[in-house]
């Protein structure tokens, strides 16, 4: 097992080197300046429809899903445990500065989700039964004048998306569920494999409708929850806030922490920071990596810009506000840096419970068990439709569609009952491969995206 995670480690680092993320926030920047900051200013607009009465509606006539529930969809697959587990990973290995380039690939990345769902939803096609299909591997297929290229990059796009589905959607967020179940309620991690089992097989095989439905429940729920515990935690620990920040922004840029200060003694180089505040900020909310796009192509709007405004807000909401939420309740409860019985820094889902469990006490344990309970099951349903998606791109037979659910369902069982290292090594590779075709896609296609913005908002004007 020591020599697997020794590999998969070397793997990680490469997959998740330099290059990797330079492509990552590069294609953020790019496509921000070449859209002319358009998602940014549209955003606030984006924001109030994503609540607005209009945006729960589907045609009846298409098939597809309402706009928000393809955002619910797409956010059951973001926030997840990332949020909770990913941030707080990110601010020990990287130090707490970490937290500032999540928020800066953040910023970045809402202009790179808007691109990847816009052009889902303009390239998608229909499937045997249907209903809409896309996502960056028939944006590629559809749209690329090269067709050799395009068969290379779109069939490669889905087998990493197909991988990640098992490491970034099941093993590492089911692994995620059963050990903080067995930490605060003392329930054998192989029970909680069961349930969760049966439960992922009973949503799947009900469909996008079903997982749709779930999601549209689960994780506007969740998310305000999670949001107003998280405040709570935050408020009470006001007068540590300000060091707190300090602290976050001053490691961001190669600063030390001061010794016993609100990092104790931990300390990171700016190239850690920015590796673990980029790669967890990309684990949580996805963006670049393809995989929203999968769920925005199944709305039954025709619209794929505002589609794309809507989608982007994802991002947003996932990383600016609920990985902020977490970062800053870690910073102001005085527990980042300190250790456990075996003289080991407090990490994972371990620190956010620390850090909830200094203001709420043992119901700051149950709250955080929770959030992880929903966040994750959430992200397993929406990423199971992916997988799925990707998977019938490449066989377009249902009968291997049937197979992946029942073996994906298998697969939650054994990632709840596996070592999270090698869970979360799995997960970051199988996911920094699907960035790189999707990018590659985004930047040639980044000419007709911004025709098309242009042309809708003249479209607005006029109305």
């Amino acid at each position: 097992m020591e020599k697997i995670q020794k590999v998969l480690e070397s793997i990680d680092s490469v997959v998740w080197g330099p290059v990797t993320l330079f492509l990552l926030v590069g294609t953020g920047i790019y496509l921000t300046f070449r859209l002319r900051f358009v998602p940014w200013k549209m955003l606030p607009k984006s924001l109030k429809a994503v609540v607005s009465s209009e945006a729960r509606k589907a045609s009846k006539d298409t098939g597809g899903i309402s706009p928000f529930s393809a955002l619910m969809t797409a956010l059951a697959g973001t926030i997840g445990t990332g949020n909770i587990v990913g941030v707080a990973t990110a601010m020990v290995t990287g130090g707490p500065g970490a937290l500032v380039w999540m928020w800066i690939a953040a910023a970045f990345g809402i202009s790179t989700k808007y691109a990847e769902c816009a052009l889902a939803v303009k390239y998608r096609s229909k499937n045997v039964n249907g209903e809409f299909v896309g996502g960056p591997m028939y944006t590629i297929k559809n749209a690329f004048k090269h067709k050799k290229i395009a068969i290379f990059l779109a069939g490669a796009f889905a087998v990493f998306t197909i991988f990640a589905s098992f490491g970034i959607g099941n093993l590492s967020q089911a692994n995620s569920i059963s050990e903080s179940v067995h930490n605060t309620f003392s329930v054998p991690t192989w029970v909680s494999g069961i349930v969760l089992a049966v439960l992922t097989g009973i949503v799947v095989f009900g469909g996008i409708k079903s997982i749709a439905r779930v999601s549209s429940v689960l994780v506007p729920i969740m998310a305000v929850f999670y949001i107003i515990s998280g405040i709570i935690v935050i408020a009470v620990n006001y007068k540590n806030l300000p060091s707190g920040v300090a602290t976050i922004f001053s490691m961001a840029f190669g600063g030390k922490a001061v010794g016993g200060g609100v990092a104790g003694a931990l300390t990171a180089s700016v190239m850690n920071s920015i590796r673990y505040g980029v790669s967890r900020g990309v684990f949580s909310n996805e963006a670049g990596l393809g995989s929203a796009a999968i769920s925005a192509s199944s709305v039954s709007t025709d619209e794929h810009v505002s589609q794309g405004f809507i989608s982007m807000c994802g991002t947003f909401i996932d990383t600016i506000i609920v990985c902020t939420i977490t970062g800053l309740a870690i910073a102001s409860s005085g527990v980042l840096g300190s250790l456990d019985a075996d003289g080991r820094y407090i990490q994972g889902a371990n620190l956010t419970i620390a850090a909830f469990s200094s203001v709420l006490g043992k119901a700051g344990a149950v709250i955080i068990t929770l959030g992880i309970l929903m966040f994750a099951f959430s992200t397993i349903l929406g990423w199971e439709y992916q997988g799925e998606k990707a998977l019938e791109y490449l066989f377009k037979k249902p009968i291997v569609c049937c197979i992946y659910r029942i073996v994906f369902s298998i697969f939650v069982f054994i990632g709840s009952t596996v070592a999270l290292d090698i869970a979360w090594s799995f997960s970051d590779i199988a996911n920094g491969l699907m960035a790189v075709p999707n990018l590659i896609s985004l930047i040639v296609l980044s000419k007709v995206l911004a025709k098309d913005t242009n042309e809708y908002l003249i479209k607005k004007i006029h109305h």
